[in-house]
């Protein structure tokens, strides 16, 4: 089991907005590099995400995904894409976030404080 996630980790390899070019993972240090970088990436995401889980756990609490299904188990790239429609804009002088609905707001609540600064 714990093979087949991380295979699911690396899967954005194959993803074609992944671009790799060839000329730089020509020499091996070049992909050793590369590889312990995309490990520690896999890493860092895949803690971000468990915490987010223990989170939703905790408050018995769960958030829509893709279909609108709520769910415990959200992955932190469906969250990810949930915030790419928010954004900072300036109308008539005034600076205003837009598009951070009750539901956003309540996924940054179990995020921590950094990551409440940058959308608050």
């Amino acid at each position: 089991k714990n093979q087949q996630s991380t295979e699911r980790g690396f899967r954005f390899l194959k993803d074609p907005l992944f671009f790799t070019d060839s000329f730089f993972v020509e020499k091996p240090e070049r992909i050793e590099t590369m590889l312990f970088l995309m490990s520690l990436c896999l890493l860092i995401y895949n803690l971000g995400q468990r915490e987010l889980r223990n989170c939703l756990k905790r408050v018995k609490k769960g958030i829509n995904n893709q279909v609108g299904k709520v769910t415990l188990r959200p992955t932190l790239r469906w969250i990810f894409q949930c915030f790419q429609g928010i954004h900072y804009v300036t109308l008539n002088g005034v600076k205003q976030i837009v598009n951070l609905t009750e539901e956003r707001r309540f996924i940054l609540s179990l995020l921590p404080a950094s990551c409440q600064r940058y959308y608050l």
